[in-house]
């Protein structure tokens, strides 16, 4: 995909991520973005994010995000970044529908292949490090570095998680020879919290309980306790991860209720299990060992349809 053939062809150039944007989505989103408006002259480049958690405010232009699609705007390009499917674009999926030429760039398996143009790289760590292989050297500052870094730390979980690889650690080495302070990016957006994300991960953890033999580990935030603490999703950052580290769990779930009946399912595995393939039978999508879905019913439900699923896997894996 000739990427930048597109890009200096495009006089209106529209990007967005996906809805709920975490780390990568928001640091891939603006990486490009600071790169495009800093690389090319002429053109009107808009950027589109639902929200840009507070971890990342160092990032630069993250004020520009616009959290509203401009009314009857069509764009000549529009690049989506970090997005499984057309339907995770979120309020901007209407303007993918009327740009002239779409491009859909992304490192998830589950990918639908969405847009004109796709690339997706399902052996790569994050939409950031694809990214990278896009970009000319000369291109990248120091400030583009800090968000493509960033992507990289959260997908990555800070280069421990599996999809970690020697490609991630040497685009990862790069974007620090641009400048990149990695204590601070780790630190600011990853490791620091807030009083009441500490007080909302420590009711998960008390709250939390195991199933299967110890094998599942799941906790619940309801919507009640959300408005408890004044929380917004983005405050649940790092909670699925430090219930994965559970001594003898498998696969560690966190169910956050959005409204009657209706549950986000993050998901994420110690090997045995691929999540992804349950978290499409429901709708979602994402990596083996890191996925999500949306689904209905009770709580009950929806842990009695993972529980089932992820127990017949392992089931499979010790045949």
């Amino acid at each position: 995909m000739e990427l930048f053939q597109l890009v200096n062809e495009a006089k209106t150039i529209a990007i967005a991520g996906h809805v709920r944007p975490d780390g990568d989505c928001v640091g891939s989103c603006l990486g490009l973005y600071n790169y495009l408006t800093e690389a090319v002259a002429g053109k009107q480049i808009d950027v589109y994010l639902e929200t840009v958690p507070a971890a990342f405010s160092f990032l630069k232009n993250k004020e520009q995000a616009l959290k509203e699609a401009k009314k009857e705007k069509t764009y000549d390009l529009f690049i989506a970044l970090d997005c499984g499917s057309r339907d995770r674009l979120g309020f901007t999926e209407e303007l993918f529908l009327s740009a002239k030429h779409t491009v859909n760039i992304d490192h998830h398996i589950s990918n639908t292949m969405f847009a004109e143009y796709n690339h997706v790289e399902g052996d790569s760590s994050s939409t950031c490090e694809v990214l990278c292989g896009f970009l000319e050297d000369s291109g990248i500052g120091k400030e583009t570095a800090e968000c493509l870094y960033l992507g990289i730390v959260h997908d990555t979980g800070v280069f421990k998680h599996s999809n970690t690889s020697r490609k991630t650690m040497d685009t990862a080495g790069y974007l620090l020879e641009k400048g990149v302070s990695a204590s601070q990016v780790i630190d600011d957006s990853f490791y620091r919290k807030t009083y009441m994300q500490n007080q909302i991960l420590g009711r998960c953890l008390l709250e939390s309980i195991l199933m299967l033999d110890g094998k599942i580990i799941f906790s619940y935030v309801s919507q009640k306790m959300m408005q408890l603490y004044g929380a917004v999703p983005a405050d649940l950052d790092g909670i699925i991860d430090q219930l994965r580290v559970t001594e003898g769990v498998e696969v560690a779930i966190l169910v956050r209720e959005e409204g009657v009946r209706e549950h986000k399912v993050s998901m994420r595995s110690n090997g045995k299990v691929d999540v992804s393939k349950i978290c499409c039978l429901f709708g979602g999508g994402g990596h083996k060992m890191a996925s999500g879905c949306m689904m209905n019913g009770s709580v009950h439900d929806v842990i009695n349809n993972l529980s089932g699923q992820i127990e017949h896997q392992l089931k499979e894996y010790t045949e």
